[in-house]
């Protein structure tokens, strides 16, 4: 198998050691991974308390195909990035922020001339990424700064590059038609256009993970999905028309449905699937509160329409426990192995379930 990409995330945050942590539990039959990072920081790490200990060892790798050559339990990494001066633990570093951005493109790069299955990226800080300059300052999230390379590497616009972010966990999953935006502007993102889109590309996604097209919900976006017009008129002139319009091309969509009940119909709940398969959310919060609320520990983000697989953990740089060696791995090993699953599965690029 190619190996797994991870990429290091933030070295001020906790990115370092929960990549450790994961590895440290990751079976020997699901194929090796590799870190694109920062060789010293992976070894700060790795003296850190508590990961010691870890039946792991580091080897700088030259080039991915070292991978294949890796021992059982030794950790390869591959210096993606220029050589960091250790930023220190939970501060924002512009040098963290540049050797994060780096890291991701050199492991997108990877998966994109077929070298590796999927990109892991664990958490960076938005700050820090900002702080670094151009051009990693124009990109607020993993997202933006894929669909960029992405669209490079097609030698596409980034406007024919549309993706979308889903966030699943074992009872919900739930896309969103617009990501990092102050909510005024999302809510201008609300068009119809962007609601049909984003059913499009859930639709394809899910229909080949689920191996049937996907019952799909679609949240409104005023309260009780505007209430018939009384509490605005989004949900009657742009979401139904998309809904419809979706609907006229196969797609199981319906809706719109209040978004204060919608997620709850929509859930897993004692091993019995929901009543739909996946909620398209109109703006980030909307979407992303009611799965986090369920727990970040077997939350993981996907990101949808890339000619790439791309997962990453539920959660951020917890600056507040870098370097303590107490962080939880759980969501970045749900990561890891989603995206495993995923390329066994040899789907199609850009349609990333």
């Amino acid at each position: 198998m190619k190996p797994l990409v991870i990429s290091m995330g933030d070295a001020a945050g906790i990115g370092p050691e929960i990549i450790l942590k994961a590895l440290a539990a990751w079976p020997a039959d699901l194929g090796a991974c590799v870190v694109m990072g920062d060789v010293a920081a992976m070894r700060r790490a790795k003296s850190l308390p508590g990961l010691a200990e870890l039946p792991l060892a580091l080897a700088e790798l030259h080039s991915l195909a070292d991978a294949a050559a890796l021992p059982p339990a030794c950790v390869g990494v591959l210096q993606a990035c220029t050589p960091l001066a250790l930023p220190v633990f939970g501060q924002v570093s512009p040098a963290a922020g540049l050797a994060a951005g780096q890291s991701i493109v050199a492991g997108a790069q990877a998966v994109l001339a077929g070298q590796a299955a999927a990109l892991v990226t664990a958490p960076i800080h938005k700050e820090a990424l900002a702080a670094a300059g151009l051009p990693w300052s124009q990109f607020p999230g993993h997202t933006e700064l894929l669909q960029a390379e992405a669209a490079r590497f097609a030698g596409r616009s980034v406007a024919d590059m549309p993706v979308r972010m889903m966030l699943a966990n074992l009872e919900l999953r739930t896309v969103l038609v617009s990501i990092h935006l102050s909510l005024r502007q999302a809510l201008d993102q609300v068009t119809l256009p962007a609601v049909l889109q984003t059913l499009r590309i859930t639709h394809a996604s899910l229909s080949l993970a689920l191996g049937r097209p996907p019952r799909m919900a679609v949240a409104g976006l005023n309260p009780h999905a505007g209430e018939g017009g009384l509490f605005g008129r989004e949900e009657l002139d742009v979401i139904a028309p998309a809904i419809e319009a979706a609907r006229a091309e196969g797609i199981l969509a319906s809706g719109p449905y209040a978004p204060d009940t919608i997620f709850m119909r929509a859930r897993a709940e004692a091993g019995q699937p929901g009543g739909f398969d996946v909620v398209v959310a109109m703006y980030h919060d909307q979407g992303l509160i009611p799965v986090k609320y369920l727990g970040l520990e077997h939350g993981v983000n996907v990101t949808l329409g890339l000619p790439l697989l791309r997962t990453s953990p539920d959660h951020g740089t917890a600056f507040d426990l870098a370097g303590t060696g107490l962080a939880d791995a759980s969501s970045l090993l749900a990561a890891m192995r989603l995206a495993r699953q995923w390329s066994v599965r040899a789907l199609s690029p850009g349609l990333v379930p």
